[in-house]
């Protein structure tokens, strides 16, 4: 999957490359907090914080929240929303907003867990121009034998604009995120992750890129 990115990369016509970190913060539960009733009710809720030009610029936020539906204990629908402040240099200030559904499967398998998740998000960026934006990762969890709460983890989200706006950019390739690490998991309600993404970015014209090596980490909370 990195091999891909980076030869994604050697096709752009003009390719900028930069260091920087993401941190994130995800919260997942079942609504039966609330009321037992409502065991196959879901919530999500995320936030994370980017910084770029070799981590001396803080340069996008997220926030994200959703509300789902346990299909079975492997498949979760969703309906979600997301906020994404974004400053980047020499540019003006950018609020999008997205709204979404989504689709997640959960494949235990011998040699570790696969989780496939589909998200179609509708990008209010500017104007009235709403761009379509389906994305898809895939994700592997491979506990080690000698110690099966550390795990090796890879995945990759790969994103498309369906349609060409005014703010969006112009249809087809839009980014794609490749990750590789480890997660150490404390107990069923916390685990942490961190490792290496690299974030390769289309311009709205297919012309100019981006690629982000990033230090991310995580915190996931279950509840």
């Amino acid at each position: 999957m990195i091999l891909g990115s980076f030869s994604m990369a050697s096709m752009a016509d003009d390719l900028l490359q930069d260091a920087g970190s993401w941190m994130q913060i995800v919260g997942e539960g079942s609504l039966k907090v609330i009321d037992p009733k409502l065991e196959k009710g879901r919530i999500w809720l995320e936030g994370q914080s980017r910084f770029d030009d070799n981590w001396n610029h803080w340069y996008q936020g997220m926030v994200r929240t959703a509300v789902g539906y346990s299909l079975s204990d492997r498949a979760t629908i969703w309906a979600g929303y997301t906020w994404l402040p974004t400053q980047n240099v020499g540019k003006s200030y950018v609020s999008q907003q997205d709204v979404w559904p989504a689709f997640r499967y959960v494949l235990p398998t011998d040699i570790g867990t696969f989780s496939f998740r589909t998200l179609f998000e509708s990008n209010f960026i500017q104007g009235d121009d709403v761009r379509f934006r389906p994305r898809q990762m895939l994700r592997f969890m491979h506990p080690l034998e000698f110690e099966p709460r550390l795990s090796l983890i890879a995945w990759d989200e790969f994103f498309i604009r369906v349609n060409s706006t005014k703010f969006g950019g112009q249809s087809g390739f839009d980014q794609n995120h490749v990750f590789a690490g480890l997660g150490w998991t404390f107990n069923k309600n916390f685990r942490a992750e961190g490792g290496y993404l690299n974030q390769y970015l289309d311009d709205a014209t297919h012309t100019n890129n981006t690629m982000h090596h990033l230090i991310m980490g995580s915190l996931f909370i279950n509840f």
